[in-house]
Formats: structure tokens, C-alpha cells, sequence
């Protein structure tokens, strides 16, 4: 009972659910981050200067993330006023010719290979998405279905493919295992993980062909013509410049590990061809701002919160209180480790970020209790994964909302996190137990 008491009284705990709650009760996202910030800095018994020190200095640490994401958001506007993406939207809308499984297929495969073969993470989202409101509205397409095939498409193939942000997060995952004490090689984790990707290829097929199957209305703000203009775009000489700039950034970003120097390198590319006039310069930073800048904001209050979050040791507290409870079967002390990790991903919003603090804590447990590496492998993944689709603070769930809400129809909280964490991270835990006990 006091174990009980301990944990719902930690600051940790607290300042999660209130986040929670706050984002429920439809307050902003980047105020709902701020005030739980400050709830579990005071709680934990920080003073309220020390507690705003430590968030903006926190900040820095997604501070090549948001950087990143102005400068493709203004890569994205200058490929839109370019005419490169209604070119693009009306192949699609051509392929698609009124099947909406069609066109959630390329959506997913897009999404897909903006994480392996074109690792530019969320920037295709607002270049793609928008041009297709219309033809969504007229296949009548629940917004949410195309949500949760945008997060599967961002999240799935980090998990299970070890090539791009996968490999990145699968040496991420190797390299705290031998860190804290466990051989694996890099090679390996992918053969593991294969399965936690079964587990949301389940969840897609649940969201797409079950919960969210039936048509949903939205109000129409695309014009007949306008869609009749990007379905009859033609492909121009300045396209040309706009792929070798798009090749250029993908490119550079491979050779120097570097997303804001590809970003820079295209822009470079764009306006120095005249594809877009440098008077234009400033209105299409302004734009690049004005459709990544939020989610770059809240990238970095995550950061903040993160940082927060492990000065006040309340997150060591928490998991030191569930080491305190786990019994001795392997599937429930697995299963309790899951929810830590998903409640640690849902504050702080990056699985990348969870997996060093996991490992420090959770490794040596697993071992004393006889996971082999193969089982700490998937738990380790899975409980980092764990409510990166859900959380408020996630570019998962923050890039489809700002494709899918560019007409102002589609509410993050109830459109895009809860249909996500619902389909991903209960697929997620089903799979991840389901894989222990294979392995066993």
C-alpha cells in the first residue's frame, strides 16, 4: 500500500496524467506542457526559478529537431508555390480514381519511405497532404484512418526496418545493451523487433478496415476547379530544379548526418535556379514557420519537460517503486516495465529519448530475473515505442494534424493522439508479450 501511495504521489506520475488531462480538456499543447513542467518541478520541490531554468535550458536538447523542421517547412512552401506538389497530388489523384484503399496505400508507403529510402521524417506532410483534402472529402474518408496510416507509415519502420531513422534506432537500442552489460550485436535487433511491427501492421489493418471504415462528412473548402487544376498539373522545366534540390537534401543529409544543412542545400538550390524569386525569400520563411514552426515549439517544451522531469529524479523514483512491486513471472513483470515506458514516452514524446533511460534502469533487472538478450531486446524496444503514437508532445501525432487540419477539420487530441495510442499501443503491448513468451 505505501509502494501504491508512492507512486501516485510522484511527481512524475502526477505531471503526466495532469498533461494528460489538460490536452483531453482541449487546452494547447505547448501551455498543457508548460504548466505540467512547472506542476512537477514544484511538487518535487524545486523553486519555480529553478524549475524555469532547468526547462529552457532543457529546450536546447531538440534544438537541431526544431531547426530542422522550419527550414523543410520552408523547403515544403517553396516546392508548393513551385507547383511540384499539385503535380504530385494529381499523380496521386489520377492512381487513386476513386478508390480510398488505393489511396491510403500510397499514403502508407509514402509515410513509409520517409523514414528508410527518403529519411525526411514529417516534412512530406504538409507538401502532400493538403493538395488531397479535396479528393478525401469527396471519397468521404475518415480523417482518422488517414492519421493512423500516417503514424503507422512514421513509426513502423523505424521499429522493424534497420536502414534509415530504423538503423538510427536500432544502434540507439545495441549500444545501451552493451553499455549496460548486455552483447548484442547491431545486426540483430531488427530479427527481434520484427515482430512489434507485426503488431502494428494489426493495428493498421484494425483502424483502417474496422474502427474508422465507415465514410465521415467534412466540409468541402477545395473548390471543383481547384482539384481539377492539380489533377491536369503538368510537369514543368523548374520541377527539375525542385527534384535535384529535393535529391540534394537527401544527399547531403546521409553524407554529413545533418537534416538542417540538406534543408539549407535545397533552399540553396531553389532559389538560386529562380525557381522561386529571392524577393519571395522572406514570405516563404514565413510560411516554412507558419506550417512546421508550432510543432517545432512544442518539440523543444518537450525537451524542456524531459529535462525537468529527470532533475527532480522523479522518474527514477517511479521506476524504483515498480522495480520495488514486479513479481516474479517474466509476462508480468514485462508487462508492468511496458507501462513505464509508455508512460515515460507520452510525457516526454520521443521513443529515441526513452530508450538511454530505460536501459540504465531496466537492464539489470531483466538480466536478474533471466530475460535472455533476444527478450530485452523487444521489451526495451517495444517499451520505448510505447506512446510515441498517443502523445500530444510526438512529431508522430503532430505532423499528421498539421496535414489533416490544414482546413481546420481534424482536432489533434481527438482526431489524431487517441486514435493512434489506441490502435498502436495496445497492438504494441498484445505483440511485445506475445514475442517474450516465443522467445522464451
Amino acid at each position: 500500500m505505501e509502494n501504491f501511495i508512492s507512486l501516485c504521489t510522484n511527481p512524475a506520475f502526477i505531471s503526466v496524467i495532469l498533461l494528460c488531462i489538460l490536452c483531453i480538456r482541449k487546452v494547447n499543447v505547448l501551455l498543457a506542457i508548460i504548466i505540467s513542467t512547472i506542476t512537477a518541478g514544484l511538487l518535487a520541490g524545486m523553486n519555480i526559478k529553478d524549475v524555469m531554468t532547468v526547462f529552457i535550458s532543457g529546450m536546447g536538447g531538440n534544438s537541431e529537431t526544431a531547426l530542422s523542421y522550419i527550414l523543410l517547412g520552408a523547403f515544403a512552401a517553396t516546392m508548393a508555390h513551385s507547383g511540384f506538389t499539385d503535380v504530385i497530388s494529381g499523380k496521386i489523384t489520377k492512381i487513386v480514381n476513386g478508390n480510398k484503399l488505393v489511396l491510403l496505400s500510397i499514403l502508407t508507403l509514402i509515410a513509409m519511405a520517409s523514414q528508410n529510402i527518403v529519411p525526411i521524417h514529417i516534412a512530406f506532410i504538409p507538401i502532400i497532404i493538403p493538395p488531397l483534402l479535396g479528393i478525401m472529402n469527396k471519397l468521404e474518408i475518415d480523417r482518422r484512418a488517414v492519421a493512423c496510416v500516417l503514424a503507422f507509415g512514421l513509426k513502423m519502420p523505424y521499429i522493424a526496418i534497420p536502414a534509415g531513422f530504423g538503423l538510427i534506432f536500432q544502434n540507439l537500442i545495441a549500444d545501451n545493451m552493451v553499455q549496460n552489460g548486455v552483447n548484442v550485436l547491431r545486426n540483430e535487433i531488427w530479427k527481434s523487433t520484427l515482430i512489434l511491427g507485426l503488431g502494428m501492421i494489426a493495428g493498421l489493418l484494425v483502424a483502417v478496415f474496422i474502427t474508422y471504415r465507415k465514410p465521415r462528412i467534412y466540409t468541402d473548402k477545395q473548390q471543383d476547379n481547384t482539384i481539377s487544376e492539380i489533377k491536369n498539373s503538368k510537369f514543368k522545366r523548374e520541377h527539375l530544379f525542385v527534384l535535384l534540390a529535393a535529391i540534394a537534401t537527401f544527399a547531403v543529409q546521409l553524407l554529413t548526418q545533418s537534416l538542417p544543412l540538406g534543408a539549407l542545400v535545397g533552399l540553396g538550390i531553389i532559389f538560386s535556379f529562380g525557381v522561386i524569386p529571392q524577393d519571395k525569400m522572406d514570405h516563404m520563411m514565413n510560411e516554412g514557420i507558419y506550417l512546421m514552426g508550432y510543432i517545432a515549439f512544442v518539440m523543444l517544451v518537450a525537451a524542456g519537460f524531459a529535462d525537468v522531469l529527470k532533475e527532480t529524479g522523479a522518474i527514477d523514483t517511479l521506476v524504483s517503486g515498480i522495480l520495488s512491486i514486479l513479481p516474479s513471472n517474466i509476462l508480468l513483470s514485462s508487462l508492468l516495465i511496458l507501462f513505464v515506458g509508455l508512460f515515460i514516452t507520452i510525457g516526454i514524446g520521443t521513443s529515441f529519448g526513452t530508450i538511454p533511460i530505460l536501459a540504465v534502469l531496466f537492464i539489470p533487472v531483466c538480466v536478474k530475473m533471466g530475460f535472455n538478450t533476444q527478450q530485452i531486446v523487444v521489451l526495451l524496444a517495444a517499451a520505448a515505442a510505447l506512446g510515441d503514437a498517443g502523445s500530444p508532445a510526438s512529431d508522430t501525432t503532430l505532423g499528421p494534424t498539421a496535414g489533416l487540419n490544414a482546413d481546420g477539420q481534424h482536432n489533434h487530441i481527438f482526431d489524431t493522439c487517441i486514435p493512434t495510442f489506441l490502435h498502436y499501443n495496445i497492438a504494441l503491448i498484445i505483440f511485445a508479450l506475445l514475442g517474450i513468451w516465443l522467445l522464451a
